[in-house]
């Protein structure tokens, strides 16, 4: 639906050719719940803002009888709340790339809300309300690990009314001139899960990864503990020049809850080890990154098999608006 043949095909073929650091389609069961469910309890965490570090944020997670993801900005008057949708995504940032959702007026928004939006994706928490003062939600040193286990001491109520259930009517590609791309494959008959396979290619120490896996509670949970990632040069960037504009001079990221990447190597302690090579920063753009923009599906639940090469959260949200757009996601019954 979108990008250049001619570019599309070498990356394609480079996307094969890559090798798999560890394959897990097979590895544990997806999960598909008949009940569309809320928390049981209210429940708040708080940490550091991704803006403006200086400032302790708070999410308050609370029940509701609304269908979706809720963001609800108590410290705005009068502004309805925003709901996790494609529809309402305003940008994916610039130099600092994160989703940003907004609904009505343009004070009614929320940066960076792909770590927490993911969760809807990897938990079985179809329906809840998220509570927060301000734009600026917080950040964390265990990636969204925090959030979580927020969610999971929450406990669990089903509700009577049924999840829905959407794949896409046929094989899907939407690339970039860059040669990312994202591929969207239907799902198989009778076959309501979600599997992933993502691969990323850095000209840091980060360099090629690879990840296969079925969605399942557990191994969102296992790759939600995984960092945001950003070159040295982008670092010092952020110390130095970039301390001229509001938006980056104030910014919460620090060496513990940020991977940072060399050419050479890591400047911190990367995570997520498998074998002798950290998955760190495909695990987070798998489950955080990628995930967020499915997360975006208002209805219900995504069903299928997605490929991302060297994607990022512009063609994410990119590929989520022309499935509706043209009308290619179809209900499962």
């Amino acid at each position: 639906m979108s990008g250049a043949v001619d570019v599309l095909r070498p990356a394609r073929v480079q996307f094969d050719r890559q090798p798999v650091d560890w394959d897990l389609l097979d590895s544990g069961v997806g999960f598909a719940p008949a009940r569309q469910s809320t928390i049981e309890r209210p429940v708040s965490v708080a940490g550091p803002g991704t803006f403006l570090g200086k400032e302790t944020r708070v999410l308050r997670f609370e029940p509701t009888d609304l269908e979706g993801w809720w963001f609800v900005r108590d410290d705005l008057e009068d502004c309805l709340p925003v709901r996790v949708s494609i529809r309402n995504v305003w940008t994916t940032g610039d130099i600092v790339s994160n989703i940003v959702l907004r609904s009505g007026t343009p004070q009614n928004y929320i940066r960076m809300v792909e770590h927490i939006v993911a969760l809807k994706c990897g938990m079985p928490v179809d329906n809840v309300l998220i509570r927060l003062e301000s734009g600026d939600p917080p950040l964390f040193k265990r990636g969204s690990l925090d959030l979580v286990e927020t969610l999971e001491s929450a406990g669990r109520r089903e509700t009577d009314r049924p999840v829905r259930y959407f794949t896409v009517k046929e094989k899907i590609t939407v690339g970039a001139p860059n040669g990312s791309f994202l591929t969207f494959h239907p799902a198989e008959a009778g076959q309501r899960r979600l599997t992933l396979d993502c691969a990323i290619d850095f000209p840091t120490a980060i360099g090629q990864q690879r990840l296969r896996f079925v969605l399942n509670p557990g191994h969102f949970k296992y790759g939600a503990e995984a960092r945001t990632n950003t070159p040295f040069l982008k670092m010092l960037y952020c110390r130095t020049i970039g301390k001229l504009f509001a938006d980056i001079r104030n910014l919460g990221y620090t060496r513990e809850n940020i991977l940072i990447a060399s050419k050479w190597g890591y400047l911190n302690e990367p995570k997520l080890m498998h074998g002798k090579k950290s998955l760190e920063a495909v695990w987070h753009r798998a489950t955080l990154d990628l995930l967020a923009a499915v997360a975006l599906l208002e209805e219900g639940r995504f069903c299928g098999h997605i490929e991302s090469y060297r994607a990022g959260h512009g063609l994410d949200c990119l590929a989520m608006r022309l499935l509706y757009k043209h009308d290619k996601l179809v209900e499962m019954t």
